[in-house]
């Protein structure tokens, strides 16, 4: 649509960019914001899923406004936290990490926070903050060892990807299935939709691409 700021999503994420097609939304430009990530000291997991959302964001329009196509973009970012009580889980890199988060995982609730930032073209800052409740049921060790054995909890916060093989841990959830797998769809089209993004413009054509 002619007139429309482009979308700037700040990501390299291939789970992220799929909920974005998801609902329809294609976005103009991938720009990865790769940043430190440690919490601070005392830092509560729901301030460092919103803290690091919002650096990404900043990093992202920094890097579109140098390459020359931020002046008239919205910057979509998003960080997700999984936590035990005051607990961050950290992105599990080794096989020891992804076996101490699944023990601790195991038979008990967590929570896993989804912070997004939204920058409009004016430099303008949105936020939401979505938080999800989880239960796992107690995993035997036969469990923990093949999942371990298929290393899908590479680089995943909390060393599992709901949308994987771990999603048949899950005997609860209360919350968005979306942001825990990376984008609280409904959140992110309240944030587009607010900013005058044409969010709904592909619905409207979706019956004569299925023919209904």
């Amino acid at each position: 649509m002619a007139g429309r700021p482009d979308l700037i999503l700040a990501s390299a994420s291939p789970r992220r960019l799929a909920l974005l097609n998801q609902i329809g939304i294609e976005p103009e430009h991938l720009v990865p914001a790769h940043v430190d990530e440690t919490p601070e000291k005392g830092e509560l997991p729901r301030k460092l899923a919103q803290r690091l959302a919002d650096l990404k964001a900043l990093t992202a329009r920094h890097k579109a406004d140098v390459a020359g196509f931020g002046s008239n973009s919205l910057v979509l970012a998003a960080d997700t936290v999984v936590a035990v009580g005051r607990r961050v889980l950290p992105k599990a890199e080794t096989m020891e990490e992804a076996s101490d988060c699944l023990r601790l995982l195991s038979g008990r609730a967590h929570r896993v926070y989804t912070g997004m930032t939204l920058i409009t073209p004016s430099g303008a800052r949105r936020h939401r903050l979505v938080e999800t409740r989880i239960r796992f049921k107690r995993l035997s060790n036969k469990e923990m060892e093949a999942y371990l054995a298929s290393a899908e909890w590479r680089d995943k916060a909390g060393g599992y990807a709901i949308q994987g093989i771990a999603g048949s841990f899950v005997v609860k959830l209360v919350g968005s299935y979306s942001g825990v797998v990376g984008l609280p769809l409904n959140e992110v089209t309240q944030l587009l939709a607010g900013e005058g993004y044409p969010v709904h413009f592909n619905w409207l054509n979706q019956s004569s691409l299925t023919g209904v």
